[in-house]
């Protein structure tokens, strides 16, 4: 025994020298101070005798019931109007706004519906464009990525003017001859906002597990007598839940999370809102209870999610023998029956989804939007916004946590990803898991947790808190750790797939021949793995600059702290103007023109495989 524990040691003493020593604590102190740390806060706050606990949550009315009681979710009447030549018009007006119940429920179900819809909508798509050749499939692919641009806000606000009275949806229904109008609110708005924005994500874990399943599995199938629907049900669809449930997990919390729906269709009885507007209220420093228990359900709500998915995949078995062989995908000719199909429905369909992104990019031009079309174009609204000392402070902003953040990651994702990688100790896999959970974690629960963990205890007072404290110096240290660790699973993932393909034989060389572990970093794996960690980086970027959830809810502490996608927030719903919903257009623009560079320079100048959440 004794032996043992010595060739132990021995084994320990040789892979944990201080290289890797000092990697190990600066990931673990990273993630433990500014990821576990903040989250303990949302835990124990709710559960720490307050005077509203997380509990009360369940016995306050305005939660749990209905509380504005809607006179109908669907609300169909008949309406006469006299024309100017005096004829006599009839239509009927449908205003469809779905129920509303308390804040906890209200957000359950749109979640609930939001992923339903999208993993429907996703996997459809996935399988038309994975298993059969159309003409125009390679454009339609494109153009079903185009909702992944993320335009915060104003993609939103255009699928509501979109089903207003006089929207573009009754002007086309005008136009074909309907006598109907067509207005949508409410929860039925959020919930169609939240479908458009986020069924491309389960579409593309969907496709990427059908691509990779083994033709041979269906060919036998088939011989044995499946055919249609029933080889789809028993043997496509099985073998593509991996896909499925990690799109449809990642969709129930983005959905959970997401302001701009809820803002767009003026719903605020939901957990996204209230959450926000708890935290805006409290700029002295005092958060609700209410606030920080909404915060903690709303953290356990995403965690139960991705993990009870994750648990039930794990429970079954995808592998296939001839995994690593070679084969050619599945793809055969569409009939006319499918290519009619495709052509009315899910042609409409994409083109529909991307009408945010394409509106975004409208308003950006137009002299006007008042009516159901644009009016005239223009760049005044580019030149007034690049010349606005407020965005501007708001993009340098952004660009300056940017720069900060990335660094914090470089070191984290390196360190974290290399560390996974070489050693063989045991308890490395909750480092693992705390380096990926974070894409899991809603921002509004980081950013609560920000805020209780770091206004109080040794950060109420003193030099720590003219360094940290939101309400004594501002949020721009809290920018750059949230955007570091909720940011860095993108590089952590990126380089930890390039040092899977470098072989260790190559620092086992190095090292024999007298280099150092530090030596070898340098001058071998940062190298070997830099195309990964470019890209990484470069992903981490792109979503630092559009992210909502803590720019928006932290923003508001200080001015003149505030990152892009708040002024955009504030633009638009703050400083009320006509001109306001162009202006942020802009803004959206400019992170359009950065999200292709990115995919641009990722997929063919890197040659790496650009990202996507989850995917």
């Amino acid at each position: 025994i004794g032996l043992v524990g010595l060739a132990g040691l021995s084994r320990l003493s040789y892979q944990l020298d201080s290289a890797l020593a000092t990697m190990l604590l600066v990931s673990m102190l990273v993630f433990t101070f500014f990821l576990v740390a903040p989250l303990a806060s949302v835990v124990f706050a709710p559960l720490a005798g307050a005077e509203y606990g997380f509990f009360d949550l369940f016995r306050d009315p305005s939660m749990v019931r209905t509380e504005n009681v809607e006179p109908s979710p669907l609300l169909v009447r008949e309406v006469t109007r006299r024309l100017p030549d005096g004829s006599v018009e009839h239509f009927t007006v449908i205003n469809l706004k779905g129920p509303r119940y308390g804040v906890i429920v209200n957000s359950l179900l749109i979640a609930t519906l939001v992923t339903v819809f999208a993993t429907i909508i996703g996997i459809i798509v996935a399988f038309v464009f994975a298993r059969y050749d159309f003409r125009g499939k390679t454009l339609l692919r494109i153009l079903a990525l185009v909702p992944m641009l993320y335009t915060p806000f104003i993609n939103a606000y255009v699928v509501s003017k979109i089903f207003k009275i006089n929207g573009l949806a009754n002007y086309v229904l005008d136009r074909l001859g309907f006598d109907v109008i067509v207005t949508i609110g409410g929860m039925a708005g959020v919930v169609l906002a939240q479908t458009m924005m986020f069924w491309p994500l389960v579409y593309l874990n969907v496709y990427a597990s059908m691509v990779q399943i083994d033709p041979s599995l269906e060919e036998q199938a088939e011989n044995l007598g499946a055919r249609g629907f029933t080889l789809f049900r028993k043997v496509t669809l099985p073998l593509s839940l991996p896909g499925i449930a990690a799109g449809a997990a990642i969709v129930f919390i983005f959905s959970l999370e997401d302001l701009a729906a809820p803002l767009a269709f003026n719903f605020y009885d939901v957990m996204s809102y209230r959450i926000f507007n708890g935290i805006k209220s409290a700029p002295s420093g005092e958060i609700l209870p209410e606030t920080s228990a909404l915060a903690l359900l709303l953290l356990l709500l995403a965690m139960a999610a991705f993990l009870g998915i994750r648990r039930y995949v794990t429970l079954r078995q995808y592998a296939m023998l001839s995994k690593g062989g070679r084969w050619s995908v599945r793809v055969r000719p569409l009939g006319w029956k499918g290519r009619l199909a495709v052509y009315l429905v899910l042609v409409p369909w994409i083109i529909f989804s991307a009408s945010p992104q394409i509106g975004t990019i409208t308003y950006a031009f137009a002299e006007r939007w008042t009516g159901p079309l644009p009016e005239g174009v223009t760049l005044s609204h580019i030149a007034k916004t690049l010349g606005d000392d407020i965005v501007l402070t708001g993009l340098k902003n952004s660009l300056s946590y940017a720069a900060a953040a990335l660094a914090l990651i470089f070191l984290v994702g390196l360190s974290s990803a290399y560390v996974v990688s070489r050693l063989r100790l045991p308890g490395l896999s909750a480092l693992d898991a705390l380096a990926t959970s974070p894409i899991a974690i809603p921002g509004l629960a980081v950013a609560t947790g920000y805020l209780i963990f770091f206004s109080g205890g040794p950060f109420r007072e003193g030099a720590l808190a003219g360094l940290v404290n939101p309400f004594v110096a501002g949020p721009a240290v809290l920018f750059v750790l949230a955007y570091a660790v909720r940011k860095s699973p993108f590089t952590t993932r990126a380089v930890f797939a390039g040092l899977q393909q470098t072989h260790v034989a190559l620092e086992e060389a190095a090292m024999n021949l007298g280099a150092g572990r530090w030596s070898v970093l340098r001058r071998i794996v940062v190298p070997l793995v830099s195309l990964n960690l470019l890209s990484g980086l470069l992903i981490s970027f792109v979503y630092i600059m559009t992210e909502v959830s803590v720019s928006v809810t932290l923003g508001g502490l200080r001015e003149g702290q505030q990152p892009l996608t708040y002024v955009m927030y504030d633009y638009l719903y703050g400083k009320v103007s006509v001109e306001g919903p162009h202006l942020v257009a802009t803004m959206a623009l400019l992170l359009i023109i950065a999200q292709l560079v990115v995919i641009t320079t990722v997929n063919l100048a890197l040659k790496q495989r650009y990202a996507f959440i989850g995917v």
